[in-house]
């Protein structure tokens, strides 16, 4: 049968360790023999980042805002153990940082949901997406110790040089540690619109939590941001759509998710986010089993799986040694990107591939033929634990398009 074709590239992040081998292993098996695939390719391994002096890393976000949908592998972020390991000039910085404040984009993960993988909280029947703010609160904050005796103060100066002065805490009994947070009003605004338009685009209910009892200026800000958006812009498309917006306590939203059946748009904060998505996707099994998007407010998207580069596989690859490492998250990543590249080229074979290779996944899974991880968590009998190329084989002759 002729290939489906592709009107416009995808922009192709390779990536690093025992997730690129599988990477070329998903194409070669699942997408080549059934797509003519276009890609503008980057290779973000750490051994090319170094090379480039990370230049590759930004040229990827570039070329991503200018065919507005990439799907990217996963990557390292270098530690000291890394820069010896691979002789690096420097310890480069995490390419999705640098690709989400180029994008300006919010990061959404959502568990994959198949038969067999019950979540830890059995009420939660449908995925739940965490939103995750990508930028400022602790992780560019500004910290110190300071000795007994300290007088800390905050400290803005305008633009005409006048001072306003806060008292942080005066150490007179104690040492301590101090800490200063920012957060910018338009990054704000892009998160709202991100979380806005990606619920109109998934027709699911946004719910966003912050402290703003206790903050009463930081989170405030955000709280008055996404209500001031909301109300100017989404309100009448929402309606139109069926779903809503709802704000709430950051400790009042844990209980209601707790006591939920999933299926809408949790958003958060930076930090938040970071706490509650690996919660999430403990809590519906498996990392390995959660997409991830990233969605800049004007449109444009990057999809990758949610893990890491699955080290000590790879390890094991090297020596000659089978491995049974979980694809799945990977090939959803191609799969959304394939998906949304036909979208708005108006390809309507390639979004009915995606569907259709999603559809083979969960139905490999749900016929008793997974990696060893899920082999673990499933109450499916008679399940067969397959090594990381055999699943992939086994996908393939499930695809029916």
């Amino acid at each position: 049968m002729a290939k489906i074709e592709m009107k416009t590239p995808l922009v192709e992040m390779d990536g690093d360790e025992m997730t690129r081998v599988i990477w070329q292993m998903i194409k070669d098996k699942l997408i080549t023999p059934f797509v003519d695939l276009k890609t503008e390719y980057y290779d973000l391994g750490l051994v090319h980042r170094n090379e480039t002096n990370d230049q590759v890393t930004v040229d990827s976000a570039e070329a991503t805002k200018k065919y507005g949908v990439a799907v990217k592998c996963a990557t390292i972020t270098p530690n000291a153990a890394r820069m010896d390991e691979y002789n690096l000039k420097e310890m480069w910085k995490s390419p999705n940082g640098t690709i989400r404040a180029i994008l300006d984009g919010t990061v959404f993960r959502t568990p994959i949901i198949v038969k067999g993988i019950t979540p830890y909280i059995p009420t939660w029947t449908k995925p739940i997406t965490i939103a995750r703010h990508a930028y400022g609160d602790v992780y560019k904050n500004t910290e110190m110790q300071v000795k007994q005796g300290t007088k800390a103060e905050l400290v803005c100066t305008d633009a005409q040089g006048n001072e306003t002065r806060s008292l942080i805490y005066d150490f007179s009994d104690s040492d301590g540690i101090i800490q200063g947070l920012h957060n910018k009003d338009k990054s704000i605004a892009s998160f709202a619109r991100s979380c806005f338009n990606f619920a109109l685009d998934t027709k699911q209910d946004v719910w966003f939590a912050s402290k703003d009892t206790i903050s009463k200026k930081y989170d405030h800000r955000f709280k008055d941001i996404f209500a001031e958006i909301f109300e100017a812009e989404y309100k009448e498309k929402f309606a139109a759509a069926g779903i809503e917006y709802f704000y709430t306590l950051i400790d009042d939203a844990v209980a209601r998710v707790i006591r939920s059946n999933g299926g809408y748009i949790w958003a958060c904060k930076n930090y938040d986010g970071d706490v509650m998505s690996d919660m999430v996707a403990t809590a519906y099994g498996s990392l390995a089993m959660m997409t991830s998007v990233l969605v800049s407010p004007d449109g444009v998207y990057e999809y990758e799986a949610a893990h890491g580069t699955v080290q000590r596989h790879y390890y094991k690859h090297l020596k000659g040694e089978e491995t049974s490492t979980n694809s799945v998250a990977t090939i959803f990543a191609w799969s959304g990107a394939l998906r949304k590249r036909g979208e708005l080229d108006g390809t309507a074979d390639l979004v009915k591939f995606a569907d259709a290779l999603e559809a083979a996944v969960i139905s490999t899974i749900e016929e008793g033929v997974m990696t060893g991880d899920l082999a673990a968590l499933s109450s499916i009998e008679n399940k067969r634990k397959v090594n990381t190329e055999e699943f992939l084989d086994e996908v393939a002759k499930r695809i029916k398009i």
